[in-house]
């Protein structure tokens, strides 16, 4: 329990007091009443006697008295209503609440620091109030009056007369059978008589002479002369004299109760017709007050309308309390006392010594006495003849029985003269003068003859009293003998069915095992009185079990706050709302964060609902807002109910102050960091034929590596731009911003362009919500960013359509535990500064016709489109936390984060935007294949653009034509043919021979050294004005690899007028193309041993073209057709095919291989100029009607491109690092001797779509870092020449001899020294065989310089014996760099053998 003010030993004494009756004539009560109370009212402050006061018991013996209090009261002769009993201690308990600002005391138990009010003042008024307003009973005499006090005025005209007419009215009161109200102790009541004079207006003389009168007609002992009113009211009150009764009279006294109402039923007091009375308190259980049956009472945790006073009736306690503001209303005003002074206030309790020294006292010591001798006498006599009239009718003695089978003997009755009666009578005066031995022994006795009557209710009282006795009895001679309580308890309870006196047991024995640290039976026994017939008591008496159990030698917490929770609900039952809401908020410390969330969520949602009936709004919206944002494990219809409620409650918010800031809601989360920032129109949808650029859209998940390439593409561009410069101030533009876009800058939006801002909201909860008019909230600072500073800032704008359009959202739904972004735009119409602040939006829930949990839908719901129920208009903010720092030493030891400013955007003067549309774009080609598409531009702003560029890592794969693509005739029957190319009809004879053209890359805007992926677009003008639109046409060619080809194109443009903020702007798109296989070629070169070209110079070859087609096409197989092969090189050209098949057109099915053999010759020097020019000369060889220009666009574009591109590659490779620096250069030398600059462009169509396609492939040789003997050996190039066959007269001359001619030719720009060995290379037989026995003549070996390109001539002769093939080719050539010491051997003698054949004629 909790502390208390008294300790035990002063609260019993205090509780039973002996009464006193007041009987005021009318003119005594009018004097009393200047002072605005009743003559009892008067007395109560001095009610205390301030000494010590003895008497003698019945042995003579002195007995003390301490601190001694009398009753004093109006006599009443109605009992008091138990209704109004009720009232009255409902009145007081909601009265009393904990003081404001006291600070609680902190208890720590385990974990938990709990805050808790030690005291409880509103349990010790209900307490005291219950006490004094016991109603008098016939089993106990411990509220009967004693004495009465007989008042009259000395201002009367017989004042003597009015004393007797006094005295008779209290006999008659006393003794006439109309009246079983109030009880008197013994039939002889002491009667005291007052005279009261008014100093300020009697007559002192003539109140003297009659107080005269009356000692002599009643004696000395029991009259007394008080004068009170020393002070005239109307004088100014100058001095302020203290106020002792305002309280006492804040506790309505139920003695002057007047006819009240008691919630729905109204009781009147009339003094005659007590039938039509009500007993509400058990004493006699009749009527049931609620009217309900048992069944009918709901579950005691349940949440339910009961706990809501404005639509629940529940049960007796449920009284509205306005009464309590009523007294203080009624007190206020008004100073009691005001014509007594502090002389009064003296002779007041000067009066109270004298009355109870004089009169009450010796009264009660003769009463005793008389009492004892009366048992003493009668013992003997009475007892036996009782006994034995009983035996007479029963017949035999009566066995002893246990309580519980002592039902139903409650009724017997005493006569007021019974024996047993006069023993308890003399216990009662005992206890009430302090003799707690005497009183012990005589309830002991008592007891055990009410016990051996059966009569339960007085044994209960003898029980109940003798435990107090002993428990009081000076040195303890015995232990408190709670079991006597507890029998007590149990009788009242069960056998009498007396809850008050039940009641009261319970409140003193538990006082009493507090005082001796019994805090766990005081528990037990206050829990065991709870019960369904009184609210109030129940709450009071769980939350002083609560208190036991929190202070207990180890607190049990959870216990403590369990029973506070179930305090806090009977509270709430007994419409006591305050302290309702107190206990529970007391227990929330003990279930908060504890992870009981269904406890916390209950103890939330009462919280909320009390707060709310009490008008503390806030507190009950953040109850709710706990409720809803804690991750709730609550069923889905409960959630909706708290939802419900929680809109309920905000809305009455809402409405006490509708100009206020919007509140913050708490629902739905908003993941901040998932914020994204689009700037710009959404993409428009592809239309037929046209596709729009893919851009940039919110749609598009983020990839670290594509931005990473944008990013690279951009600065690409501007690099270019910049004079291969990229600017210190260049930040790649970000059209849109996420959490892993770089955000430390203010982002730059556009005038009239729209912002998007994806919001990320989540519903946590299993019921879905309703956002209707959901639009973003922002601020917005006018600027001009023009460069004039003096400008003073404009106003913040919150609000403004004119400055900013904000789009609406009308409604938005987000189901159950879903998480769904709201794509929430704005519109710019004025540069500035913007901040995005948050989101607003009306919150409600979809009401469904769920009731929960008895809860039901609350008033004010109204049905829409999704019938939502109420909704309330509030805001949530977004704030994003930067990226957490970690650069410097600083950073890194604390915990700071950056800047984030996506929602900060500035909006800058107007751009051009451009769009771009694709049509007739392939999404699948054929390795190589061609296709016509065109793009168009459109400027859709108010400003011209310019600048406009294209960007790709894959140049390779579009071309927009050379700069005379525009120019490019088309002949007639280029429609035969894919108008993609340029083409010639050509006459039928030159189908072997190659046909010449030339083109530079110049041509095709690929210069040296420039960035071949950045490529300008061709606009008209190089200017595309507002409004405008140009198509272009563009050639695509299917990329080399088979597979899935994503290829970025970046486009670059600028406004005409330049922008300080912005200089460029960007347009994205992705192309995707799945290439499938077409043709698989392999060209091989070979020299041509012969010599014979226009000129006899060496400079042929041989150009083997293995060409494959591997399509695996599932519609079928596919057959290509070969049209054309053409060469484009430097330095060589094709000159004519040399196996020409019958049938023109090489037709290629699937699977097929053919193998083409061409001849290539060097380019003469007037076609291959010089180097610097950079011309390539383009051959083309024809196997179909038409020559396709191969110099022209597309065909040529594409070559350049492919070229660049290799170069590119080749760049890219690391280069060993060499050694020594000589043999650098002599790999070099040897390389470009043996790299054959000849690219072979093949052309070929499939026949059912008739699309001429190509194929291009470089040959150059792989660049090893060391050459390889092969290339070195093909340094020198050998031919020999002879006659085919020779006739010689073998008959006539044994010997034959034939001149052979060895041309050596260095293919070199080195000098080269070379050494021709002549003798025969014996290496096996095979080898003679093969070269028969011939001899060469002369020198065997010959040692010879060559010059750069230089061609030598060697005569030699051979020597033959007879006829024969003979193999000339046997001349080994060794070969040297002049600088070089390495020696190799040609290979020429390998490739092929010089047969000559000797005829004998």
């Amino acid at each position: 329990m909790a502390q208390c003010v008294q300790s035990v030993q002063e609260l019993i004494p205090d509780s039973f007091v002996p009464c006193v009756a007041a009987l005021c004539s009318d003119e005594a009560e009018r004097l009393t009443r200047r002072n605005h109370l009743s003559f009892a009212e008067l007395l109560k402050p001095f009610s205390r006697l301030t000494s010590e006061v003895h008497m003698r018991d019945p042995n003579n013996q002195l007995h003390i008295i301490k601190n001694l209090k009398i009753a004093v009261s109006n006599i009443i002769t109605q009992p008091p209503q138990p209704g109004a009993i009720r009232k009255l201690l409902n009145d007081v308990v909601s009265a009393s609440q904990p003081a404001e600002g006291l600070v609680a005391n902190v208890i720590t138990a385990g974990d938990y620091d709990l805050n808790i009010s030690a005291t409880t003042p509103w349990f010790e008024s209900y307490r005291e109030t219950f006490l004094q307003s016991m109603p008098a009973s016939d089993h106990e005499f411990l509220n009967h009056y004693l004495a009465c006090m007989l008042v009259a005025s000395s201002s009367e005209a017989e004042p003597v007369e009015q004393f007797s007419k006094l005295s008779q009215e209290q006999h008659r009161i006393q003794h006439n059978s109309d009246y079983s109200y109030p009880k008197w102790f013994i039939p002889n009541t002491l009667k005291y008589y007052v005279l009261l004079h008014d100093v300020s207006a009697g007559d002192e003389q003539r109140a003297d002479s009659v107080y005269e009168e009356m000692k002599q007609k009643y004696g000395t002992q029991c009259c007394y002369l008080l004068k009170i009113n020393s002070r005239t009211s109307n004088r100014a009150s100058d001095e302020q004299i203290p106020d002792p009764w305002s309280q006492y009279l804040q506790k309505n006294s139920i003695q002057n109760q007047e006819s009240y109402e008691d919630g729905p039923y109204a009781i009147t007091a009339n003094k005659n017709s007590d039938s039509n009375l009500f007993s509400l308190d058990g004493l006699d259980n009749e009527v049931k007050v609620d009217g309900l049956p048992n069944n009918f009472r709901t579950h005691s945790l349940q949440l339910d309308q009961s706990s809501d006073p404005s639509n629940s009736f529940d049960g007796p306690d449920h009284v509205k309390s306005s009464s309590s503001h009523e007294t203080k209303k009624t007190n206020t005003g008004i100073i009691h006392g005001a014509c007594l002074t502090l002389t009064d206030h003296d002779r007041i309790r000067q009066f109270i010594q004298e009355f109870t020294f004089r009169g009450l006292l010796p009264h009660i010591e003769k009463t005793i006495r008389q009492l004892n001798d009366q048992l003493i006498s009668r013992k003997g006599l009475s007892r036996s003849l009782f006994s034995a009239t009983k035996k007479w009718f029963s017949g035999s003695k009566v066995p002893e029985k246990s309580i519980n089978e002592l039902k139903n003997t409650s009724g017997l009755l005493y006569p007021p003269e019974a024996p047993e009666l006069q023993i308890r009578k003399m216990a009662d005066l005992c206890f009430l003068v302090q003799h707690y031995d005497l009183a012990y022994s005589c309830y002991h006795t008592a007891k055990k003859d009410f016990l051996n009557d059966q009569a339960m209710l007085y044994a209960a009282g003898a029980l109940e009293m003798a435990a107090v006795s002993a428990f009081l009895q000076p040195g303890a001679p015995r232990p408190y003998p709670a079991h006597y309580m507890d029998t007590a308890i149990q009788t009242y309870r069960d056998i009498c069915k007396n809850m008050v006196l039940a009641e009261r047991c319970v409140l003193l024995s538990a006082e009493i095992l507090k005082s001796q640290s019994k805090y766990s039976e005081a528990a037990a026994l206050l829990i065991r009185l709870t019960s369904e017939d009184s609210d109030l008591r129940s709450a009071l008496l769980l939350e002083q079990a609560a208190h036991c159990f929190i202070n207990m030698k180890s607190p049990m917490v959870r216990k403590y706050a369990f029973h506070m929770i179930l305090a806090g609900h009977r509270f709430s039952k007994a419409g006591q709302k305050k302290h309702a809401l107190r206990c529970y908020c007391q227990a929330m410390q003990v279930y908060k964060g504890k992870g009981w969330s269904l406890a916390e969520d209950h103890i939330n949602f009462t919280i909320g609902r009390q707060s709310y009936t009490l008008r503390q709004l806030d507190n009950a919206v953040s109850a709710f807002r706990h409720i809803l944002i804690n991750e709730s494990k609550q069923s889905a219809p409960q959630q909706g109910a708290f939802l419900r409620e929680y809109l309920y409650v905000y809305k009455n918010v809402s409405q006490l102050s509708p100009d206020g800031p919007l509140p913050q809601l708490p629902l739905p989360y908003i993941n901040s960091s998932a914020t994204r920032l689009f700037f710009g129109h959404d993409r428009r949808p592809a239309d037929g034929e046209k596709q729009a650029a893919t851009h940039i859209s919110l749609d598009q998940e983020y990839d670290s590596e594509s931005s990473q390439q944008w990013r690279e593409l951009e600065e690409q561009v501007v690099a270019v731009v910049n004079k291969g410069v990229i600017p210190s101030n260049f930040h790649p533009i970000q059209y849109c911003l996420n959490s892993y876009s770089d955000n430390s800058r203010f982002p730059l939006a556009v005038v009239e362009e729209p912002i998007t801002v994806e919001v990320a909201f989540r519903n946590p909860l299993k019921v879905p919500l309703l956002l209707t008019d959901l639009s973003l909230l922002w601020k917005f600072q006018p600027k001009d960013f023009s460069g004039m500073d003096n400008e003073e800032v404009k106003e913040l704008v919150t609000g403004e359509p004119k400055m900013i359009g904000t789009e609406v959202v009308s409604e938005f739904l987000i189901n159950s535990e879903e998480s769904k972004v709201a794509r929430l735009k704005l519109f710019p119409h004025h540069i500035g500064e913007l901040h995005i602040l948050g989101v607003v939006y009306n919150l409600g829930t979809i009401q469904g016709s769920v009731t929960v949990d008895g809860i039901g839908a609350l008033p004010g719901c109204h049905t829409g489109k999704y019938s939502s129920s109420m909704s309330v208009r509030g805001r949530q903010d977004l704030e994003i936390q930067g990226p957490r720092l970690n650069n410097t030493k600083e950073e890194k030891t604390s915990i700071k984060y950056g800047p984030d400013r996506r929602l900060d955007p500035i909006i800058t003067e107007e751009m051009p935007l451009l769009e771009v549309f694709f049509i007739h774009f392939p999404t699948g080609l054929l390795c190589g294949e061609i296709r016509k598409a065109y793009v168009e531009f459109v400027n859709v702003s108010k400003c011209p653009l310019t600048g406009l560029k294209v960007v790709s890592k894959r140049p390779e794969f579009f071309t927009f034509g050379g700069n005379t693509a525009v120019l490019t005739p088309l002949s007639p029957s280029a429609s035969e043919n894919c108008s993609a190319y340029k083409t010639v009809v050509t006459e039928s004879t030159s189908m072997c021979t190659a046909l010449i053209s030339s083109a530079s890359s110049l041509d095709f805007g690929i210069g040296i050294g420039s960035q071949p992926e950045v490529i300008p677009v061709p606009l008209p003008d190089t200017v595309l004005l507002p409004g405008a639109s140009v198509q272009l046409p563009m050639w695509l060619r299917g990329p080399d690899e088979e597979g899935v080809h994503e290829i970025n194109f970046l486009f670059y443009y600028e406004s005409v007028k330049k922008q300080p903020k912005i200089r460029h702007r960007i347009l994205r798109h992705t192309a995707v193309i799945c290439t499938s296989r077409s043709l698989n070629v392999r060209a091989t070169v070979c020299r041509s041993n012969s010599l014979e070209d226009e000129e006899g110079r060496g400079g042929n070859m041989l150009v083997f073209v293995d060409v494959e087609n591997i399509n695996t096409s599932e519609a079928g197989v596919k057959e290509f057709h070969i049209v054309q092969v053409s060469s484009s090189s430097k330095h060589w050209k094709l000159q004519k095919s040399v196996n020409l098949s019958e049938n023109k057109d090489a037709k290629l099915a699937s699977r097929e291989k053919g193998k083409f053999c061409f001849k290539a010759v060097r380019c003469k020097e007037k076609e291959a100029v010089t180097q610097s020019s950079e011309k390539y000369t383009f051959a083309d060889i024809i196997f179909g009607n038409e020559q396709i220009v191969s110099s022209a666009s597309p065909c040529a574009d594409f070559f350049h491109r492919s070229l660049s591109s290799e170069l590119k590659k080749s760049r890219a490779q690391p280069s060993v690092h060499k050694v020594k620096q000589s043999l650098e250069d002599a790999v070099r030398v040897i390389q470009k001797c043996s790299e054959v600059d000849l690219n072979i462009v093949i052309l070929w169509k499939e026949p059912p779509e008739m699309e001429l396609l190509k194929f291009v492939r470089p040959e150059n040789t792989t660049v090893s870092s060391r050459p390889s003997v092969e290339q070195l050996s093909s340094l020198i190039k050998t031919s020999l020449h002879y006659p085919e066959s020779f006739n010689h007269p073998f008959h006539q001359k044994s010997l034959c001899f034939v001149p052979v001619t060895l041309l050596l030719s260095n293919c070199s720009k080195a000098d080269v020294d070379v050494i021709v060995d002549l003798r025969h290379k014996t290496t096996s037989p095979e080898a003679l065989e093969i070269h028969g026995s011939f001899t060469w003549l002369g020198q065997t070996q010959y040692k010879l310089q060559l010059k750069s390109q230089e061609i030598h001539s060697l005569q030699l002769k051979a020597c033959f014996v007879h006829t024969g093939v003979y193999n000339l080719g046997t001349p080994r050539v060794f070969a040297k760099l002049s600088d070089q010491v390495t020696v190799f051997e040609t290979n020429q003698q390998n490739s092929m053998p010089a047969l000559i054949i000797i005829n004998n004629v």
